[in-house]
């Protein structure tokens, strides 16, 4: 057999133990369950953001660019409590780190009562902080706990199957935002003018920023009740998972910055910035190509929304059928034309082809996310938490998203998908023998 059949043969093993591997081992379904529903959870304050955004530019009289700093303020506490979180499970545990992250949660949202009755801007960002900081938690370990519940072989397609339930998430948030917060009053300028000097403007801005109040209530006190439902849940060790796959290296020390993790770690920096990016200013988007109002816009989202879970549940299917690289790198450059199409022609071919980013960019996250854990052993969970911090591009790109006009603006996506396809292509997959020290 020549030197290159061989490696077709090795190729083709590989691919079927991944395809063949347990997806959830025996005795682990209730924990799975139990971490699977955080996804739903953290969907929601998350997609939350894109309506505070249209919602704070209306009821603070704020431009497009300040009310980005929803999202910085967010992304910020992702960033800053990432690695304390890895830290503090590694020594903890996972069920430590999640409940942490569900009394944060909880805590951020119940603080929204008083941002609101205050009615200061810099409050609600201080709120969104803490909320991020728990989400940060929630992240860090549920994506690591799922990846390494099962077979390493199958942490793909166990992965994508638990963020399958995040984008139901993101739709409730759509249709909570829309329907609960959204007024679907949209003043004229003579309108304005005419409140103004009644003296009626302000109490008709406050009204409106005590509509974002009931949702973010209802989000914290879940939170509490399922910290304490946590609580009560076995969770499996998982430091024989960390022992063996260290073991599996050969039982050497596995280093923390090897290259696959490193381009990981890039690619979800650039890919959360092309999501968030483009949720953003998504209503923003719709208004202006088409001229309709916040509330259609807001249904808009929502099918976008829509189309997000449609491409997470099909590929829980789908990477039975094909490597999770391949679909990795198809997905991403059908998202590059999608979005070139959006700038061209701001209309409703544009808002079209915009939505359907969302089916397509439904794996990116949690595929990075696996193939970046791959081989990590005992960095498992700081390699994690440091996958989590690149979520700060979810920040960083939509502030430059914001300082472009709208049409232009969604060539940043265009750059991040694009950095996204190349990741997949020549850099995702572990070389023999790196992870040694």
């Amino acid at each position: 057999m020549s030197f290159s059949a061989g490696l077709a043969k090795n190729k083709a093993t590989q691919n079927s133990n991944e395809i063949d591997a347990q997806l959830i081992p025996a005795g682990r379904l209730v924990p799975f369950l139990a971490v699977t529903v955080l996804f739903f959870l953290w969907a929601i304050p998350n997609n939350l953001n894109d309506i505070l955004i249209r919602q704070f530019m209306k009821s603070f009289s704020i431009s497009r660019s300040s009310a980005a700093a929803v999202q910085i303020w967010f992304y910020l506490g992702y960033f800053l409590l990432a690695i304390p979180a890895g830290q503090l499970m590694r020594k903890f545990g996972y069920k430590f780190g999640i409940v942490t992250g569900l009394c944060l949660l909880g805590t951020g949202c119940l603080l929204f009562y008083p941002a609101a009755q205050a009615g200061i801007y810099t409050f609600f960002l201080v709120a969104q902080f803490v909320i991020a900081s728990g989400l940060s938690f929630l992240e860090t370990g549920s994506n690591s706990f799922i990846t390494q519940l099962g077979p390493a072989a199958s942490s793909e397609r166990r992965l994508n199957l638990s963020q399958a339930f995040n984008p139901l998430g993101s739709i409730s948030a759509g249709l909570i935002g829309t329907v609960f917060i959204f007024s679907g009053v949209k003043l004229t300028d003579a309108q304005v003018a005419a409140m103004q000097a009644a003296g009626t403007y302000q109490a008709y801005l406050h009204s409106e920023t005590l509509r974002v109040v009931t949702p973010y209530l209802v989000i914290g006190v879940f939170a509490f009740c399922w910290a304490v439902l946590i609580l009560f849940t076995k969770f499996p060790d998982m430091s024989a998972e960390d022992a063996s796959e260290s073991s599996s290296s050969g039982g050497m020390h596995v280093r923390l910055w090897q290259p696959h993790f490193v381009f990981a770690v890039l690619a979800q920096f650039l890919y959360v910035g092309a999501q968030v990016g483009t949720w953003s200013y998504f209503i923003n988007y719709v208004e202006s190509s088409t001229g309709v109002g916040d509330k259609a816009a807001g249904y808009m989202l929502t099918a976008t929304l829509v189309a997000f879970a449609v491409g997470r549940f099909s590929s829980a299917f789908l990477m039975r059928l094909f490597p999770a690289r391949l679909m990795l790198v198809t997905y991403s450059t059908i998202n590059v034309f999608l979005c070139l199409v959006a700038v061209v022609h701001p209309s409703w071919l544009g808002v079209g082809c915009l939505l359907m980013t969302s089916l397509f960019m439904s794996i990116i996250f949690p595929t990075i996310f696996a193939l970046g854990l791959k081989g990590m052993g005992e960095k498992t969970k700081t390699a994690g938490s440091i996958l989590v911090m690149a979520i700060l591009g979810g920040a960083a790109l939509t502030k430059v998203m914001g300082m472009l006009p709208l049409q232009w603006a969604y060539l940043v996506p265009v750059c991040c998908y694009a950095g996204v396809a190349l990741y997949g292509w020549l850099l995702a997959e572990a070389k023999p023998g790196e992870a040694k020290a």
